[in-house]
């Protein structure tokens, strides 16, 4: 059995989440991924490399010409040369937005992995919450079945009573700690998830709210609340945003790009100095060398299609589960109204007079057992439902993605 001391302290869902956020390594792996990503944008705009070249120009076989003859000047040149190509502004410009862009879709995966890691935290919490309540009817139940028991063995020695529910109850006794050694037991293990999903190590003397509630959804589900709020479906379209920047980019390298090759050449034998000063042009626009931006181009308007049915059918798949959700969430909340104001207080009236009865020796202590048995099995399923009404709730802010 679990005890709370008085130096217990009581930690928030909001702490819990909080720390999620600050220290899952899930998190800072992708933010890490967006900073590389954001990194390497910085160079979109780079220009290609000057090529330096050196070395013998046109030189003869034969050294002796190298030297000045008799009737002129000798033969071969040293040469020392460079090239620079010339980007093309609208490559750079395109260049640089898809790079830009293309962290957008990793910053919506971490979303998207936070809100997994927010449903897995709130989970764990109401868990936790579930058993501790438990836990408490449990130790309130036990003290009945304590006195029960007490009372019997009392009236038996006194000849006044029988122990036809004796021993029901005395096992009964040891289920209900073994119950609360079950619910124990979960609770340590909540705390070991939720640590491992904070990274820190969660406090033996913490306890959850038990009051933890989760605030019933206001508005309509559609698909357009769906696309407004999931990090998925935001991705998706960022995804379709960078393939159109992509395409930009082929499309910009298809135009032409200018360079500049200049040479000096140092002549032997008296030959004058001479240079070189050449532009050029790259011809990617030509047939032969433009079929794999062509290609890429193609390519990546299939990839768009592909991504609006991918969008179209996560829409259509969660609207319809948010939606099978809130049905049964409203049909259970019907069903605990109904535990709470019918069934569970007919049972403790029921209970009630049954141990005034036996305390005035008109029942049998079988009689009031089974009145015990009934309030006990009663208010342990309305709290296995209150836990049910509870996951449900978190799966559909999952799906909906609720911060």
């Amino acid at each position: 059995m679990i005890g709370f001391s008085v130096q217990s302290q009581i930690i928030h869902l909001e702490d819990i989440l909080k720390s999620v956020e600050e220290n899952h390594p899930q998190l800072k792996m992708h933010d890490a991924d967006i900073r590389s990503m954001d990194a390497a944008a910085e160079g979109a705009k780079s220009w290609m490399p000057p090529e330096v070249s050196t070395g013998f120009w046109m030189m003869p076989y034969n050294p002796s010409f190298w030297k000045k003859q008799d009737m002129g000047t000798g033969m071969g040149q040293y040469m020392v040369g460079m090239q620079q190509m010339l980007p093309n502004k609208k490559r750079q410009q395109a260049e640089s937005a898809y790079m830009k862009s293309m962290s957008s879709v990793e910053k919506e995966g971490r979303n998207a992995s936070l809100n997994e890691l927010r449903a897995s935290a709130r989970t764990a919490y109401a868990n936790w919450v579930i058993q501790v309540k438990k836990i408490g009817v449990l130790e309130q139940n036990e003290k009945l079945l304590d006195f029960m028991i007490r009372n019997a063995e009392i009236r038996y020695k006194n000849n006044m009573g029988k122990l036809n529910a004796y021993y029901k109850a005395k096992a009964a006794l040891g289920d209900l700690k073994l119950m609360q050694e079950m619910a124990s037991n979960e609770i340590e293990v909540q705390r070991i998830r939720l640590s491992s999903l904070m990274n820190l190590p969660l406090s033996k003397n913490s306890i959850p709210d038990t009051n933890f509630q989760i605030a019933p959804l206001t508005g309509t589900i559609d698909s357009s609340l769906l696309a407004n709020a999931r990090s998925d479906i935001k991705a998706i379209e960022q995804q379709k945003q960078n393939n159109i920047l992509q395409q930009k980019l082929e499309s910009a390298k298809l135009k032409p790009e200018f360079g500049l090759k200049y040479d000096h050449m140092f002549g032997f034998g008296g030959l004058p100095q001479q240079f070189n000063l050449m532009a050029m042009i790259r011809i990617p626009m030509a047939s032969w060398s433009s079929k794999m931006n062509k290609a890429n181009i193609e390519s990546l308007k299939y990839k768009n299609e592909a991504l609006d049915q991918q969008r179209k059918m996560m829409l259509n798949d969660l609207t319809g589960m948010a939606l099978e959700m809130q049905q049964e969430i409203n049909a259970r909340n019907r069903q605990l109204e109904l535990y709470r104001t019918s069934i569970l207080p007919a049972l403790r009236n029921n209970y009630q007079s049954m141990l005034m009865a036996y305390e005035q020796n008109t029942e049998e202590l079988y009689m009031l057992y089974d009145a015990w048995e009934s309030l006990n099995m009663m208010q342990l399923k309305f709290i296995d439902e209150q836990g049910a009404l509870l996951q449900l709730n978190i799966q559909q802010q999952r799906i909906l993605e609720n911060r």
